[in-house]
């Protein structure tokens, strides 16, 4: 029940610098979303973006632009339905040799087949659109999902937390930055401890 970060991938969702000052709370919200890539780099979970009809809503926030290793561009409410499930399943490598020499049950797997990360910690705007609708989306799609509820915000709060009610009946558990931060640290005596805190305190 806890974060691991080696199975933990980071999604950012549409934190744009037109949509940002209508958010309730849009700095402390967009301060956590930073905060939480930071962290993620230091912990070498990767990091994902998405942003919502840029060419009318503007780029995402360009420090955390700087932090994802990609960043989508969607015109659907949902990134899963514009190929975010393929940023972060990618496609299982095929296996060598002759696929009849062994039943199936005594193949090994192809190499990489292990290494999925199929625990994705969501975070964005709006809550009650974007980010619900692609968490949800990811949810169907068999991904584990947690929401950072402290780096998601919507123009209301009531619209906000009408979404954290509907992903928790879903089934997506919700979490705070910190929470993330000290479940993917595990230990005090991680490497990369004082670098967290100094970004968490």
């Amino acid at each position: 029940m806890l974060l691991d970060a080696t199975e933990s991938q980071l999604v950012l969702v549409d934190y744009q610098e037109r949509l940002m000052p209508a958010i309730f709370e849009g700095p402390a919200v967009l301060a956590n979303a930073r905060r939480l890539a930071e962290i993620a780099r230091l912990l070498e979970v990767p990091v994902w973006g998405t942003e919502q009809n840029p060419s009318r809503l503007g780029a995402n926030d360009a420090a955390l632009r700087a932090l994802c290793e990609k960043t989508l561009a969607k015109m659907h409410f949902s990134a899963a339905e514009e190929g975010l499930g393929e940023w972060l399943r990618p496609p299982a490598k095929p296996q060598g040799g002759n696929a009849r020499s062994l039943p199936k049950h005594l193949q090994k797997p192809a190499a990489g087949q292990g290494d999925e990360r199929g625990t994705i910690v969501i975070a964005g705007c709006e809550a009650h659109v974007c980010l619900l609708q692609t968490a949800l989306d990811l949810l169907e799609d068999e991904f584990e999902v947690w929401v950072v509820t402290d780096a998601c915000g919507s123009r209301t709060e009531r619209n906000r937390d009408a979404a954290f009610d509907r992903l928790a009946g879903a089934g997506a558990e919700l979490v705070t930055t910190e929470m993330v931060a000290f479940e993917w640290l595990g230990t005090c005596e991680h490497p990369v401890f004082k670098d967290v805190l100094g970004l968490v305190k």
